[in-house]
């Protein structure tokens, strides 16, 4: 007799477990809103929040700027302060990767030029080499449209191709709403 007697299930679960397609989805938070707004604006003492409401003229020069888009989630915006003076906009927004949202942090100084990208949460299985510090950086100092081409001025990345895009995509929206509705005027 056998010291031990297996299931007769056994090997049919193991054959439908091998062939079964598993996807492992890692949700992690890498900075909450607070760290990520005194990280783009380290001088800042104060984020109050702003109210984004643009008329249709101002939604179509958006669209019309940032080109075709990938589903977004609720974008939030602050204006970076040190007493009464402006330093810039914080933004928060969510953008789809693959499968999921990518809630990422921008800032845009008062000259108009971009901050390095911060990544908030990421929520998908592959693709988290968008958190890489020299990929986020290349938007540091860029203030045009232009300059936020994927391939061309923003490098792809292997593997998050999709997150890569569709991120690059959101911050050339962010830099589009921000020239229509809060561009600061000049003094005169």
């Amino acid at each position: 007799m056998s010291r031990f007697d297996p299931n007769p299930l056994w090997p049919a679960l193991g054959i439908v477990a091998a062939v079964a397609p598993i996807s492992v989805t890692i949700a992690a938070t890498y900075l909450t809103v607070e760290a990520a707004q005194k990280a783009l604006f380290p001088a800042a003492d104060s984020f109050v929040p702003v109210v984004i409401a643009l008329t249709d003229d101002e939604k179509r020069a958006v669209v019309d700027a940032a080109g075709p888009q990938a589903p977004h989630g609720e974008l939030r915006a602050w204006a970076a302060k040190h007493g009464d003076d402006l330093l810039g906009h914080v933004f928060v927004d969510n953008v789809i990767g693959r499968e999921d949202f990518i809630t990422y942090a921008v800032g845009i100084g008062v000259d108009g030029k971009l901050r390095p990208v911060e990544i908030l949460d990421y929520r998908e299985s592959h693709g988290g080499e968008i958190r890489n510090k020299g990929w986020l950086a290349q938007f540091a100092g860029k203030s045009e449209q232009g300059q936020l081409r994927m391939r061309a001025d923003i490098k792809n990345i292997a593997g998050a191709t999709l997150s890569s895009e569709h991120v690059t995509g959101g911050v050339r929206q962010i830099l589009a709403i921000w020239s229509v509705a809060l561009r600061p005027t000049p003094a005169n």
